[in-house]
């Protein structure tokens, strides 16, 4: 066998050897991208989540300073109380009920968080419940102040088939829960709104509202 002959064969050898090596590296590769790809899914999807809750927590905010303020101040039905907090007859604002569709009228405040306009299909926009507590049953509660309630829902919450679930059956969470559950609020606080309207300080109003249970003079 001459030289060029071995050369021959021996870059035949060779080219072989390189087709092999390269369906092994593709196949290395797709397993890798495989075992990897989940990971990467859920890391999203968790990041997505994160944000989303944040969002939420600044509407929870927003809906609690203007009531504060009392740009939120109607506790009458009309449009010019839409959004005002529910009252709740309970022992505790966090048996405030469920909302339901026909509560997106009165009930519960759009907030647009996307700068697009308001949209009750939106995974980004959100509808904010808000319901209220006073053990002395005041006509109306700017005067006196009130125990609040914030609960937070995607706007896409109340699409068609979606049945809201108790708050208190679930909550949501940020690791493990992917693209969050629209069954439940997003987010949910209870703060103490001082009286907007009336002569009591906001001090005197929380001590009215809590004399007999803890001793507040």
């Amino acid at each position: 066998m001459t030289k060029r002959q071995q050369l021959n064969l021996s870059q035949s050898r060779d080219g072989g050897y390189t087709i092999i090596e390269s369906l092994v590296a593709m196949i290395v590769v797709s397993v890798l991208m495989i075992a990897i790809a989940p990971v990467m899914a859920f890391s999203v999807a968790t990041r997505v989540q994160a944000r989303r809750t944040e969002l939420a927590t600044q509407a929870a905010r927003t809906y609690i300073d203007a009531l504060r303020t009392g740009a939120i101040a109607s506790p009458t039905p009309g449009p010019a109380g839409r959004g005002f907090p529910i009252k709740v007859s309970t022992g505790n604002v966090a048996d405030a009920p469920v909302p339901t569709a026909s509560d997106k009228s009165q009930n519960l405040y759009p907030l647009d968080m996307d700068g697009g306009g308001f949209s009750d299909t939106s995974s980004t926009d959100f509808y904010v419940q808000g319901a209220w507590r006073n053990p002395s049953d005041p006509p109306d509660p700017t005067k006196t102040g009130y125990e609040l309630i914030v609960r937070v829902y995607r706007a896409d919450s109340f699409a068609n088939g979606v049945t809201l679930r108790p708050p208190k059956d679930a909550k949501q969470s940020v690791v493990g829960s992917g693209l969050g559950d629209k069954t439940i609020p997003v987010v949910e606080m209870t703060t103490q709104i001082p009286r907007t309207t009336g002569e009591a300080s906001a001090y005197e109003s929380l001590c009215a509202r809590l004399k007999g249970t803890n001793g507040c003079k």
